[in-house]
């Protein structure tokens, strides 16, 4: 795998990897950036919640789940000192949907987490990871 990032102007810089899409990063206006994209410590999350979701949804899709949506919140804690490294880091699943089978949504979390998602595989290794999940009946 090879990505590509580039400096725009400033702090702002692009990326592209080898599916060819490009995305922007940013950094605050008092170090040089202009605060018009997301920071990289931000995609690392961002990352990390679209890979669990894909294995998620993947997995409730073939467990025939019928979910209407699913949100995956993000929080993690870093050091106060440089390098700023993540210390803790908690996922927060929202499964969106009625009559939801709670051991199968369980089932395809941690399946996620500690068999398919790489992105949660490599990060656990340096930084704890804790996840909860609520199931959320659809209103009507």
């Amino acid at each position: 795998m090879k990505v590509e990032v580039k400096q725009v102007d400033g702090l702002t810089m692009a990326g592209k990897g080898e599916s060819g899409h490009w995305i922007t990063m940013d950094g605050p206006k008092e170090f040089g950036g202009s605060e018009a994209a997301s920071k990289p410590m931000e995609l690392f999350l961002l990352s990390l919640a679209g890979c669990t979701g894909m294995d998620v949804i993947s997995l409730l899709n073939k467990m025939r789940v019928d979910f209407q949506d699913i949100r995956i919140r993000v929080e993690a804690e870093r050091s106060k000192e440089h390098p700023k490294v993540f210390t803790s880091i908690k996922l927060e699943y929202l499964i969106y949907g009625n009559d939801i089978d709670k051991k199968k949504v369980e089932k395809a979390i941690n399946k996620s987490q500690n068999l398919y998602c790489s992105a949660s595989a490599m990060l656990k290794k340096i930084v704890p990871i804790n996840y909860t999940y609520t199931i959320i009946p659809k209103e009507e």
